[in-house]
C-alpha cells in the first residue's frame, strides 16, 4: 500500500492518494488528481480505479528480497505462535521502508513540493501515515516556501508539520532552523511510550526546507544527510540534529 501527495504553489492546489495498490508511481498518481480533479486525496480501491483509468499497470509489487524479510518477521512474532522462530544467531533484517520528500522552487521563484512513500513494513492494513496528508507530509505556501519530511508520520500528523515549518519560515526563520523547531515541537507531543530511559526519542524523524529565495536546510532527531541542489551543483549535506545516538 502506497502514499503520496503533492502540491504546486502558483495554482495553490494540492492532490494526494493513500493505501493505493498494484501502482508503483503513487506520486505521479497524486499529480494526476491535483491536475484533473476538484478533490485532493484519493484512497485505495478508489484510487487505484483512478490510476488504471489514466493508463498505469496494475503490477505485484512484491519483489523476493521483500517476501524473505516478511517471512523472517513473521518467524519472530512470538514464542508462543505457530511460527518456528529463526536461530537467535541468525541476523536479523530490518523492516523496509522508503519516502522520499523534495521541495523545490524554480527559476521564476514558483515552490512545489512532493513525499512519496511505501509505507511501514508490518502496518495494520489501511494504515496511512503523513506522507498523503497536505500539511503534514508536505506543504508549499508560494509566497513563503515549501518544507515536508520522512521519518515516524503518526507524530508529524499530530503537529501538521509542513505546514508549521511553513509558519516558521514565514516568521522569518531561516529553513534549517524552521526545521529545528518544528522537531522540537514533536518532541513536546510525543507520547511517554516514545521517549526512552535516557530521556531521547525512540523514533525519528526529519524535516526538509526550501524559501522563496532558494535557501534550504534540514533537520533530524538524530544525525542523519539529505541530498540538495544549490542552482550550481548537487551534493549530500549535514542535516541538523537534536541528539546523537548512544554508544
Amino acid at each position: 500500500q502506497l502514499d503520496a501527495s503533492c502540491t504546486h504553489g502558483p495554482t495553490r492546489r494540492a492532490g494526494a492518494v493513500a493505501a493505493l495498490e498494484g501502482i508503483k508511481t503513487p506520486s505521479e498518481v497524486a499529480r494526476l488528481v491535483l491536475k484533473y480533479t476538484d478533490h485532493i486525496m484519493l484512497v485505495g480501491e478508489g484510487a487505484k480505479r483512478f490510476a488504471l483509468s489514466y493508463g498505469f499497470k496494475d503490477e505485484d509489487l512484491l519483489t523476493p528480497e521483500a517476501r524473505q524479510l516478511w517471512l523472517t518477521w513473521r518467524a519472530n512474532r512470538g514464542h508462543a505462535d505457530d511460527w518456528m522462530d529463526v536461530p537467535e544467531n541468525e541476523k536479523m533484517v530490518v523492516r523496509p521502508t522508503g519516502t522520499i520528500n523534495l521541495d523545490l522552487v524554480n527559476a521564476r521563484g514558483e515552490l512545489s513540493s512532493i513525499t512519496t512513500t511505501s509505507g511501514v513494513a508490518w502496518k495494520i492494513p489501511g494504515r496511512a501515515g503523513d506522507s498523503p496528508i497536505t500539511g503534514a507530509g508536505q506543504y508549499t505556501d508560494n509566497d513563503v516556501g515549501a518544507a515536508g519530511s520522512t521519518g515516524l508520520g503518526e507524530l508529524n500528523i499530530m503537529v501538521c508539520g509542513g505546514f508549521l515549518t511553513v509558519e516558521h519560515m514565514r516568521r522569518g526563520m531561516k529553513p534549517t532552523d524552521a526545521c529545528v523547531e518544528t522537531l522540537k515541537r514533536v518532541i513536546a507531543a510525543a507520547p511517554p511510550r516514545l521517549i526512552g530511559p535516557d530521556r531521547k526519542p525512540l523514533f525519528d524523524l526529519q524535516f526538509y526546507a526550501v524559501n522563496k529565495r532558494g535557501e534550504f536546510g534540514a533537520a533530524s532527531l538524530y544525525p542523519a544527510r539529505y541530498a540538495a541542489h544549490d542552482g550550481s551543483q548537487a551534493g549530500l549535506r549535514d542535516a541538523a540534529s537534536l541528539y546523537q545516538r548512544s554508544s
